[in-house]
Parts: structure tokens; sequence; C-alpha cells
């Protein structure tokens, strides 16, 4: 179990690198991006780009589960609270 887990987290690891890969290509090989910068250093500026990307994984949830239908218990107040937002409750 270990050891998947570890491949796991290396097979994800990959796939990370490959999605921040494909965005840095994207932006040095954008026309726009690069006319605007080259705009910029005309101006006699330097620039520095830095773009923060946040790459996630969640499993998606088995078919059987995604059928269940969950139970949520409401207050008066919850269902008061709901209705305020116009969403029904019921």
């Amino acid at each position: 179990m270990e050891g998947d887990l570890l491949m796991l987290n290396e097979q994800l690891k990959g796939y990370r690198k490959k999605v921040e890969a494909a965005i840095n290509r994207a932006l040095t090989e954008s026309p726009e991006i690069n006319s605007a910068i080259q705009k910029i250093r005309d101006e006699g500026y330097d620039v520095f780009l830095i773009v923060e990307a946040t790459i996630g994984f969640n499993r998606k949830e088995d078919a059987v589960s995604k059928s269940e239908s969950a139970h949520l218990e409401l207050t008066d107040q919850d269902e008061k609270f709901l209705r305020a937002l116009k969403i029904n409750p019921r």
C-alpha cells in the first residue's frame, strides 16, 4: 500500500511538472505577451513576470458514491437564511 502511494505521488509530481511546462511554454510563446514586454523594454524598463499557479489534484468519487444522496439537517434559522438568499432549502 505504501509503495503504491509513493508511486502515485511521483506520478502526480510528473503530471504537475507537465502542466507547469505547458504554462511556461504558453506564456513565453505568446505573441501578445512578448509584444507587451518588448514595448516596456523599449521604454527603458526591465521586466519581471511572475505568474503563480496552484495545481492540485482530487480523486474523483466512485460512481456509486456519486449516486448516493446526502441528507442535510437544517434548522429553522438555516432555512430562513437560505430563503433570504432566494434559495429554496427543500
